[in-house]
């Protein structure tokens, strides 16, 4: 009895701990002095694709990136780009060499891409739906 016991406390001290992890999910941002209200995951894709150089409201979208390894960057890659990273490596090498686009600005972690976002009404990016604040707007809940 007394080892189901411990079982049973051990499954609940992991599931308290795996918890908060499973409900912080990736979403995509701009500052908050952005006009834009929301965005659809068609829109995202293009927009870091490349194949639309600007919001809904006309102005301006310069995408950001997380660093290559990141856990919100590869959530995002999945779910938005739907590419695995040759795939992109191959289309921004294409793109690059016809001289057709440039590849996101790689910017570091979460931290320094919600700073930058937050100055910057014209980038767009992603970060850890718990590191939002005030200083940006959720356009989009992966």
């Amino acid at each position: 009895m007394k080892v189901n016991n411990m079982k049973y406390l051990l499954s609940l001290v992991v599931l308290s701990i795996l918890m908060p992890l499973a409900n912080a999910g990736v979403v995509v941002i701009v500052s908050a002095s952005n006009s834009n209200a929301e965005l659809d995951e068609k829109q995202v894709y293009n927009i870091y694709m490349g194949k639309a150089k600007s919001f809904p409201d006309g102005e301006k979208a310069l995408p950001v990136d997380q660093k290559k390894g990141s856990a919100d960057r590869d959530a995002f890659r999945e779910t938005i780009l739907q590419k695995s990273s040759s795939q992109l490596n191959t289309y921004w090498s294409r793109l690059i060499f016809t001289g057709k686009g440039t590849p996101p600005q790689e910017s570091g972690s979460g931290a320094t891409v919600k700073t930058l976002i937050a100055n910057n009404p014209n980038l767009i990016g992603y970060i850890n739906s718990a590191d939002v604040d005030s200083s940006v707007k959720v356009l989009l809940e992966l």
